[in-house]
């Protein structure tokens, strides 16, 4: 089967990896996201796909417009089979999606038609969820909304992070995407339409997802920690300027025992702790402050010297 693959974060390495792997398969070539500013030194830096594609000596495609007359030319040169698209970055458009053969296939980080969009695993875990999975859909003109092919279920641990569960992820969906294929290309597997009545979205995450508010319980902010991790992070206002916080829901036995505003700071120990709604208390276990070093609770008490009853916004 010849394949083009199209993708750019290291959440399509494992299937682009396995592809790779087996002789039914020969990538033909690869789409990717231009080279883009990366790391402090916002130097232009090659995506995961990229150093892999150059790595194998594949025919590497990277239009800054995916819809371009370039684009176009380029994959009906190529002559694919099919397109397996993961985590690409582009909305591909319509005139590309009947070149292949068995069309474009992508494998999505939900059990669509839950959270489609940018960010399923982000807010899946910030709007704490338990349950999720792994789909492999056909690409419509639409944001997530074409036939669905197989799913599989995925449970998500208390402490999981979006990383975590996003490597998780990308391995389980690398077999599940080649038994797709096998399913497409010996005609035993036929697409299902979506239950539009269930659909949720997941947009890209914004800079301001990441604002902690306290009116939230501490369970609630605990997810978002662990949902937006690495970004955008959660934050807060501390003596106006911007900290970066990590934390996790107080046990009842170690929170104060008064009712505090939302945002207010408690020295409990060596323990610090921040008032939430519902009388809950976040035990906040690492801080950041705007233009510093990540650090410990006690680094950061040592420095900061809180007064009574101080908040944060």
């Amino acid at each position: 089967m010849r394949v083009v693959f199209c993708g750019t974060s290291e959440f399509g390495i494992a299937t682009f990896l396995r592809l790779l792997s087996l002789p039914d398969y020969k990538i033909v070539g690869v789409i990717t996201q231009p080279d883009r500013p990366r790391g402090r030194g916002l130097a232009a830096g090659e995506s995961p796909v990229k150093q892999l594609a150059r790595q194998s000596g594949l025919d590497l495609f990277q239009p800054e417009k995916i819809r371009s007359p370039q684009a176009r030319d380029w994959l009906t040169a190529k002559a694919p089979d099919v397109v397996v698209l993961i985590a690409y970055g582009q909305i591909i458009p319509a005139a590309l999606l009947t070149l292949p053969r068995l069309g474009w296939i992508n494998l999505h980080a939900s059990l669509l038609p839950k959270y489609r969009g940018a960010a399923p695993i982000a807010w899946a875990i910030a709007n704490g969820e338990t349950l999720t999975g792994i789909t492999t859909m056909h690409i419509d003109a639409g944001m997530d909304t074409g036939a669905l092919f197989l799913q599989s279920e995925m449970e998500i641990s208390p402490h999981e992070t979006a990383p975590e569960l996003s490597a998780r992820m990308a391995e389980a969906g690398a077999p599940l995407v080649t038994e797709t294929l096998e399913g497409l290309e010996r005609g035993t597997l036929r697409g299902q339409p979506q239950d539009l009545s269930k659909a949720t979205y997941a947009p890209l995450l914004k800079r301001e997802d990441g604002r902690i508010s306290w009116a939230l319980t501490a369970q609630q902010i605990c997810n978002r920690c662990r949902g937006f991790d690495p970004w955008p992070g959660t934050f807060a206002e501390f003596r106006g300027s911007r900290l970066r916080l990590w934390g996790r829901p107080s046990p009842k036995e170690r929170a104060p025992a008064d009712t505090s505003a939302p945002g207010t700071l408690r020295q409990v120990g060596s323990v610090l702790v921040a008032a939430c709604g519902e009388s809950t208390w976040l035990e906040i276990t690492e801080l950041q402050p705007e233009a510093r070093k990540r650090m410990t609770v006690a680094e950061f008490l040592a420095g900061a010297r809180l007064a009574p009853s101080e908040r944060l916004a």
